[in-house]
């Protein structure tokens, strides 16, 4: 009798256990990866807090934004820069009205620690013993940045034969400098907050910057659990996200941004009062 009544206790904790209520919630979030650490830092706190789970997927942000578009899925697009944001829009496949501004990017050379080939400018990548390292232009939004920023500094004939490599997403264009495969590339300025140990930056005339990024998010048409999705935008945007940003060096306004660059053109989605 005993035997069948620890037999039916450990039946009915089993059937509870199992039960759809019992599962945990959880998003999934396409991102670029030019916020690769401050999403896998915030992803953590998140569920912490909320009991959320969010899967993660990093490429260059035209990578993620095909794979939405493709598979019909994910409750949140972050991409690396304000531009593929617009292409989302665009393509109807995120809810515009849910668009918030996470973060604000400036370009800059990012140079291996202690700039061992002295470059000091943008008119250095030209030199012919230089090699230069940039985002892929047609997937990558920090690769579209550096050809726009060449092409407005009328260097980009000049540079275009020492760029040896165009990497397929923000956090592996990153990396070409710390692994030694350049001696500089075109990034975001936080690239070197990344890698304090292993790089350098350095700063490019503020005159000569066009534009800044913002790194933007916003809720997919896709998306199974938008409530779920809409507490991870907000926890982003909330102090406690935005201490994570600053904390691996983003900036949190456009203000901060202009410091660097004050005659750069504003991103089109940027909301203001």
């Amino acid at each position: 009798m005993i035997f069948l009544l620890i037999i039916s206790i450990l039946a009915y904790i089993q059937f509870f256990d199992s039960s759809p209520v019992h599962d945990k919630k959880k998003i999934v979030t396409f991102c670029g990866a030019a916020s690769k650490p401050v999403m896998e830092e915030a992803a953590l706190e998140f569920e912490r807090d909320y009991g959320i789970e969010v899967e993660l997927h990093f490429s260059g942000s035209g990578t993620m934004l095909s794979q939405m578009k493709i598979s019909k899925t994910g409750d949140l697009y972050i991409p690396g820069s304000h531009d593929y944001m617009l292409r989302a829009m665009r393509d109807e496949v995120v809810d515009p009205d849910t668009i918030e501004m996470l973060a604000f990017l400036v370009p800059q050379i990012i140079v291996q620690e202690g700039n061992p080939k002295n470059i000091q400018s943008l008119e250095d990548l030209t030199k012919p013993e230089i090699k230069v390292g940039i985002g892929d232009p047609i997937s990558v939004c920090v690769g579209e940045y550096a050809v726009e920023l060449l092409k407005y500094n009328e260097l980009y004939e000049s540079v275009e034969p020492n760029i040896v490599v165009h990497a397929e997403s923000c956090s592996r264009t990153a990396a070409l400098v710390t692994a030694e495969q350049v001696d500089a590339i075109i990034g975001w300025d936080v690239f070197a907050k990344w890698n304090p140990k292993k790089t350098d930056v350095v700063l490019i005339k503020p005159e000569r910057i066009p534009k800044i990024a913002c790194i933007p998010g916003a809720i997919s048409v896709y998306s199974t659990d938008k409530e779920s999705a809409q507490k991870f935008l907000n926890f982003l945007h909330s102090e406690g996200g935005q201490q994570i940003f600053r904390k691996y060096g983003y900036l949190s306004t456009i203000e901060e941004a202009r410091i660097y660059a004050p005659l750069a053109s504003t991103p089109e989605i940027v909301k203001t009062d």
